[in-house]
């Protein structure tokens, strides 16, 4: 069963960030909403995105509570959204910093 979980998840990964670079990003800055948010906040594009991430994160944190209190309100779609949403945004963010790196720009 984890490896199906696995696999199915891999192949939303790619979905979800394909369809959201597509709706998120310019045409020449895949990070487009994060470097502005950036600017918008005084901050950089990675604390943008961390700050982006932590209603994702609570949500994940909602689910952990759910499993110990009230498993009736927890659901697979639930999961996986919620699950899907935080992995997503860690990749974004590997795509950030490693961006940084390949720059040898220093954050703010």
């Amino acid at each position: 069963m984890f490896d199906a979980i696995v696999k199915a998840r891999l192949k939303k990964i790619q979905t979800v960030l394909v369809a959201k670079g597509k709706e998120y990003s310019s045409e020449d800055d895949r990070f487009h909403n994060f470097n502005v948010a950036g600017r918008i906040a005084g901050t950089t594009p990675e604390k943008a995105l961390y700050g982006m991430m932590l209603k994702h994160e609570v949500s994940v944190l909602d689910l952990i509570e759910m499993a110990g209190t009230d498993t009736t309100e927890l659901d697979e779609g639930m999961i996986d959204e919620k699950i899907g949403d935080n992995i997503n945004y860690l990749i974004l963010l590997e795509g950030l910093l490693k961006k940084r790196c390949r720059n040898n720009k220093p954050a703010l």
